[in-house]
This record gives structure tokens, C-alpha cells and sequence, in this order.
């Protein structure tokens, strides 16, 4: 599908940007229970509620095989980190 490392960056790049950039944070929540197990996961990520009813969530792996953890790190270099909650 991609010529290269650099062209499948700048894809997936574009994608994130697209869906992405000028979004607002309106809600944030933890999966319910319920929201996990039709995914098949044991683990409750956090999910980030955008503006235009989007949301996003962290997975352990591109292939969304359970729910990870999300980490960061704010402006004064404090370091963040929003772990998963058990079934």
C-alpha cells in the first residue's frame, strides 16, 4: 500500500489531522462495562469526547485487541498518565 516508511507516515499523519485538529475535548469519561465486553476487552480505557460526537480511546495495539493505558505530559513538564480500569 505505501511506497515507503516516510509515505506511510505522512498518511497516517494526514488522518489523525484530519479527524483531529480544531476538535474540542467536551466530555471525558471511562468505558462502561458494558462498552467493553461487546468489544471483547477486560480492560476500561478512557474515552475522550470531542465536539462533533466523536470519540477516541487508547487500545493496547492498532489491531484494538483490549483497552491501554494513555500517557502525556503538560506544558510545565509534569508527566501524565491515565491508566486502565479492570472489568
Amino acid at each position: 500500500m505505501f511506497k515507503n516508511k516516510t509515505e506511510q507516515r505522512k498518511h497516517w499523519e494526514k488522518y489523525a489531522k484530519g479527524r483531529l485538529v480544531g476538535r474540542t475535548i467536551k466530555s471525558v469519561r471511562w468505558f462502561s462495562v458494558p462498552e467493553a465486553e461487546s468489544m471483547g476487552w477486560y480492560n476500561r480505557p478512557i474515552v475522550i469526547e470531542l465536539d462533533d460526537g466523536s470519540q477516541i480511546f487508547p487500545s493496547q495495539d492498532d489491531e484494538g485487541n483490549d483497552g491501554g493505558a494513555l500517557f502525556g505530559q503538560g506544558s510545565d513538564g509534569d508527566e501524565w498518565t491515565f491508566p486502565v480500569n479492570g472489568g
